[in-house]
């Protein structure tokens, strides 16, 4: 009797340890791959409860979650000859647990090599200006070429690839600054003269409005005097009156004016009166005389 009860002892002790040997739990975000003595078996197991033989199977869970991983920095000669370094970030995942358990050792390590050669290629392919400003364009052919060798053969999906910084030498650095102080020196001098083209045109309409007009002349000059008196400034300077101008004109020899010649020796007086009636200066001056008284 002690014997038997010994036995039944043992036994549900084994029985116990097998099955805790063969339960096994896989997450939700997780897929289980079961070997049986060294050989895969059909199916994927799924999240949840599941059995394995105790002793002859082995699970192996793998996740199917989406790794980011960073690409080391590498150095490269873009196709206009300048040297860059360039980083990236890959982000893949597992769709075929199967696959990346069998046909590849380690696929992260795998997946970190393939993307650091094909970022060399596209580096050498592309220009400096495409680098720059066309990383929409280079992180599409990169995700391309990366998955092309990952997915169908190791059951990983590349699902995104982005550059994260392009590294420009100093020397490239300066000529860069350089050129882009120069373009915007061009477009600065080119809206001046734009600008000036323009003052220039409305200038000249202003000029033909007031020689149509000369009385906007004197209202220009008086506004130009408001201006200057603004500024409260303690000396005012006045501008010469045109007709001023245009007295002194007729004055100075020519063959519209009166010449200095015929005037006489004495200064004029400007007299701000008008007279009764105008005196000719080219005429010789007669003046008036008296007539004689009949004799008587």
């Amino acid at each position: 009797m002690t014997v038997i009860i010994t036995v039944a002892v043992v036994l549900v002790a084994v029985a116990l340890l097998a099955l805790m040997l063969s339960v096994r739990v896989v997450q939700q975000y997780e897929r289980g791959v079961v070997f049986r003595l060294g050989r895969l078996q059909d199916g994927v197991r799924l999240p949840g409860l599941t059995f394995i033989a105790p002793v002859v199977d082995r699970l192996r869970k793998v996740n199917v979650q989406v790794i980011t991983m960073s690409v080391p920095a590498q150095d490269g000669i873009t196709e206009d000859n300048v040297s860059v370094r360039v980083d990236a970030v890959v982000y893949f995942r597992v769709v075929d647990a199967v696959k990346a358990t069998v046909n590849v050792q380690n696929y992260p390590f795998a997946v970190s090599q393939v993307a650091q050669t094909s970022l060399r290629s596209v580096i050498g392919r592309a220009d400096l200006d495409a680098l720059l400003s066309q990383r929409d364009r280079l992180n599409t052919e990169l995700t391309a070429i990366i998955d092309g060798p990952t997915e169908s053969p190791w059951g990983v999906k590349v699902e995104r690839v982005e550059l994260k910084d392009v590294a420009l030498p100093e020397t490239m650095k300066r000529s860069m600054s350089r050129q882009a102080e120069a373009e915007r020196e061009r477009r600065a001098r080119v809206i001046t003269a734009d600008g000036e083209f323009q003052a220039s045109t409305k200038l000249a309409q202003a000029a033909a409005t007031m020689a149509a007009d000369p009385a906007a002349l004197q209202l220009r000059l008086l506004q130009t005097v408001v201006e200057v008196a603004a500024e409260k400034n303690s000396t005012l300077v006045m501008p010469v009156p045109v007709e001023l101008l245009r007295f002194f004109d007729r004055l100075g020899p020519g063959p519209e004016g009166i010449g200095l010649a015929h005037t006489s020796a004495r200064t004029p007086r400007l007299d701000p009166r008008p007279t009764a009636a105008p005196v000719n200066p080219t005429s010789p001056a007669t003046l008036p005389t008296e007539e004689p008284e009949p004799a008587r």
